[in-house]
């Protein structure tokens, strides 16, 4: 699903080269668990965020699903963006004047997807355990329930990746641990290729493989 080979990412600071990524090459097969893990400044958030679409790399070559990342013109890459990768971040970035089911909708029309009645997402929903509070606003629902609506706005356009990027960082532990365990059920039941950056290492037991990031360099 995702073939990386010999990533770098050098940012420009002034007269200052900042080597975020020194290197990288990484395999993930589709329908893996893979949790990536590694102190602040360690790369792995420009990691995703080139894997996304959001940032290019210095050098190296990306394939995802079997298409050249770095081949894309720009709006092959928001195509990406909409179609085939998924975000869940720490912050669940909800729109509070909309409901949870508008929320949803809102990532939908963007892909230019019918809002249409779709047994599989119902069938997220459920697995979500929020199928019961799509008229909500932000404000009437609980952490948990938030980054669980986050994570359905992230799934609804049948992403072939999810990259979720600490997302139980705002939660407490019994959320924490639901939305880990949510997040498994999506791998185990759906074969929904997932690639999690976390600080913890309990978290990171929740995939099936674990990468270590440090100084922009995966060090096992």
């Amino acid at each position: 699903m995702i073939e990386i080979r010999d990533l770098t990412k050098t940012y420009r600071t002034g007269e200052i080269d900042v080597h975020a990524l020194r290197g990288v090459s990484l395999s993930v097969g589709r329908g893996e668990f893979l949790s990536v893990v590694g102190p602040s400044g360690s790369g792995k958030s420009t990691l995703f965020n080139i894997l996304g679409g959001l940032t290019p790399p210095t050098s190296g070559t990306v394939h995802i699903d079997g298409r050249d990342l770095l081949k894309m013109t720009d709006a092959e890459r928001t195509d990406l963006r909409k179609k085939t990768v998924g975000f869940v971040f720490q912050k669940y970035n909800l729109l509070p004047t909309l409901t949870a089911e508008d929320n949803i909708a809102i990532a939908r029309d963007i892909a230019g997807n019918k809002v249409d009645h779709d047994p599989q997402f119902e069938e997220i929903l459920a697995l979500l355990g929020i199928r019961e509070r799509m008229h909500h606003k932000p404000r009437a629902l609980s952490g948990g329930e938030q980054q669980r609506v986050a994570i359905a706005r992230s799934l609804v356009n049948g992403p072939a990746i999810l990259l979720a990027d600490e997302p139980t960082g705002n939660l407490d532990t019994e959320n924490s641990t639901a939305v880990l365990g949510i997040l498994r059920d999506l791998n185990n039941r759906l074969g929904q290729t997932i690639l999690m950056i976390t600080h913890n290492p309990e978290a990171a037991a929740y995939g099936h493989r674990t990468v270590h990031m440090r100084d922009g360099r995966i060090i096992e």
